[in-house]
């Protein structure tokens, strides 16, 4: 038998089961932080994504939701440059371990976990949280961006440029010891990480990408293979075999800038809605999915039908990833309604005379 068909099989298994479980248990984290970034505003996002009924949306869904809330983030004073270049790294050192507590917390008490940037440096924390209680994961990122700068290499000096550095163990004798930093541990390998939805990427990136064999799907690779054989491709890296939990790290920037434009660096060409729901389906579909990142909302960069657009589409990647078919609701209809005999009929209409 072929892996491909053998993935299929486990993948159709899955789903079979997915579709049995009526319940997840959802633990929703807001982090409101903008400090791995130049631009104010995406601290904003989790308020927004709230506003625009997420819970509500899940709720519906079968969900169990356990709000957490927002993190409330220690403030650091005279947080200087790293090396004249690296901006605010002990704000971002702290907020990233406040919030790997907070998500160690969700996933040891058996919830789903959902953290809502805030920008993407706080990938960080989310997978060094998930990591201390599934220390198999993997990770599926999906970004215009790759994010695999190093402090030696970044140009912006901007953290949510750099969180995959910190993480990954080939690059640990590569990145240089941050203030704030020094409770990371790097928790992945190359083949753990899939990357979909690249279309700007820095010689650095691109370089660490080819050296460490890193799979990724630029936005070329998804027109010239679909985002079908993206997805096959995809869990065959992570998922064929052995069956792990998936942390999905979803950057809203990954989608073209005609559907979300609300965030701080778009990039034209990017996913179509209908590749975007894909991606969430087919990982939901899988069953294995256990935590997730939305990030990169930022209300302040547009008009209010924008970030109206733009929030919308974050809330339906979310509630895609736990469960919403864009085939419509299949629950609570079991029978179908038979017309009165005519019998019936003739003494309804005498009663009424």
């Amino acid at each position: 038998m072929s892996l491909r068909s053998s993935l299929s099989r486990l993948l159709q298994k899955q789903a079979h089961s997915v579709l049995k479980k009526s319940v997840h248990s959802v633990a929703v984290i807001g982090a409101p932080f903008s400090k791995g970034q130049k631009r104010r505003g995406v601290e904003h996002g989790p308020a927004a994504i709230r506003e625009a009924g997420l819970l509500k949306r899940l709720s519906n869904l079968g969900c169990r939701v356990n709000d957490m809330g927002d993190l409330h983030f220690t403030p650091v004073t005279n947080d200087e440059l790293y090396n004249n270049l690296i901006v605010n790294p002990r704000s971002v050192g702290l907020a990233n371990q406040e919030l790997a507590e907070a998500v160690s917390r969700a996933v040891s008490s058996g919830h789903h976990c959902l953290t809502m940037g805030g920008d993407h440096s706080l990938a960080i924390g989310s997978i060094s949280g998930h990591v201390q209680h599934c220390p198999d994961l993997c990770v599926i990122w999906v970004d215009a961006h790759a994010d695999i700068n190093t402090p030696l290499t970044t140009s912006s000096g901007s953290l949510h440029g750099q969180p995959v550095s910190f993480l990954l163990r080939e690059l640990q004798d590569k990145v240089p010891s941050l203030p704030g930093f020094s409770w990371i541990k790097p928790c992945l390998s190359s083949p753990d990480i899939v990357y979909i939805g690249l279309r700007d990427v820095d010689p650095a990136e691109h370089f660490i990408l080819k050296k460490y064999d890193i799979l990724y799907f630029s936005m070329r690779d998804i027109d010239h293979l679909g985002i079908q054989k993206v997805m096959e491709q995809t869990f065959d890296q992570l998922i064929s075999k052995k069956q792990r939990p998936i942390h999905l790290s979803f950057d809203i920037d990954a989608f073209d800038p005609s559907l979300a434009p609300a965030t701080g660096t778009p990039v034209v060409g990017g996913l179509t809605y209908r590749e975007g729901m894909y991606i969430a389906e087919e990982i939901h579909n899988t069953g294995l999915l256990s935590a997730l990142d939305l990030v990169e909302v930022n209300p302040l960069l547009a008009t209010s039908e924008e970030v109206k657009a733009t929030v919308g589409l974050a809330v339906d990647v979310i509630a895609s990833s736990f469960g919403q078919k864009r085939e419509g609701r299949h629950d609570g209809y079991d029978h179908l309604p038979t017309p009165s005999s005519p019998d019936e009929s003739d003494s309804e209409e005498c009663v009424r005379i």
